[in-house]
């Protein structure tokens, strides 16, 4: 049996993922939903569910909204095992019982995200986020804050809790404390919305690759100019092998999307795109702009 767990849901919304989750819990776990303010429509969420609690964890201070929960999140746990999770997909009936049996096989565990777009920046960028994220974040067993299981004698609970305090990507940190490995579960993950929350997501998601892995930053750079250059100088025989490289990551994830042929376009795309994200000073998320000026030093603009 299962010990008791605490499962860690920042969201400001009464989202389905809520019922979801709790539906599969025993009666000695807790599922903390983790919201910003008193005023978030979650905070006034029911008590259908006895081993729900709600956490206000109020306006971060020098690190970003979501580190800012599940930092408090973790201090309010009253359980020894945790379970991070988001509310941005569907967690099936079997969900927590799968990852208890693969932390009791392997130890910390986390699974896999596949973004699907929902605008036409993000659906064209699709391969490249299966490319270099999901098949990335398998390959190199890297946690994702979405789906990941672990225990508190798994890392350096306090030297953790105060640097998650003071930096902006919760995973990209845990994933620096914690060794895990990657589960081939994919979820599908929406993404989008409009064009300029689709750019800022990716200029987000690129300077949490320089911040915390900044050789890889390099290795990325160099490895998709050659990509883009092979694309634009011999277009065919690019148009093919990219296709067909995209093609595989999905079948191996066992995902059916038509944006595999986008391959081609956006590879050439993420030239540019690289180059703009590591320049810009600021990004959005959720609400707030933050200025990172270096792993452990945020400043939130608005």
């Amino acid at each position: 049996m299962a010990p008791p767990t605490t499962v860690l849901l920042p969201t400001t919304t009464q989202s389905s993922a809520i019922e979801e989750i709790a539906t599969q819990l025993t009666p000695s776990d807790e599922l903390l939903v983790i919201c910003d303010r008193e005023t978030d429509s979650v905070a006034d969420y029911g008590d259908e569910f006895r081993n729900v609690r709600v956490v206000v964890a109020g306006e971060p201070t020098g690190c970003s909204g979501k580190a800012n929960a599940i930092a408090t999140g973790m201090e309010e746990a009253t359980h020894d095992r945790l379970v991070w999770t988001d509310d941005d997909f569907h967690h099936p009936p079997n969900w927590l019982a799968a990852l208890h049996e693969a932390y009791d096989r392997k130890g910390p565990v986390s699974e896999l995200y596949f973004f699907v777009g929902s605008d036409p920046l993000s659906i064209l960028l699709e391969p490249i986020y299966a490319i270099g994220g999901t098949l990335g974040t398998y390959a190199t067993d890297k946690a994702w804050g979405g789906a990941v299981m672990f225990e508190r004698d798994d890392l350096d609970w306090e030297s953790f809790l105060r640097d998650l305090r003071r930096t902006v990507s919760d995973d990209g940190l845990l994933s620096e404390y914690l060794d895990t490995t990657s589960l081939k579960r994919v979820h599908p993950v929406e993404i989008g919305g409009t064009i300029r929350q689709t750019i800022e997501r990716h200029v987000r998601f690129t300077q949490i690759v320089r911040q915390h892995n900044p050789w890889d930053t390099v290795v990325v750079g160099f490895v998709t100019s050659l990509l883009a250059l092979f694309c634009l100088f011999v277009p065919l025989y690019a148009g093919i092998g990219t296709t067909l490289l995209a093609t595989g990551v999905y079948a191996y994830f066992g995902v059916r999307r038509w944006t595999v042929l986008l391959a081609y376009p956006a590879i050439i795309l993420q030239v540019p795109l690289m180059v703009y994200a590591l320049t810009r000073r600021t990004f959005v998320w959720g609400g707030r702009r933050y200025r990172w000026h270096s792993k452990f030093d945020v400043e939130i603009v608005t």
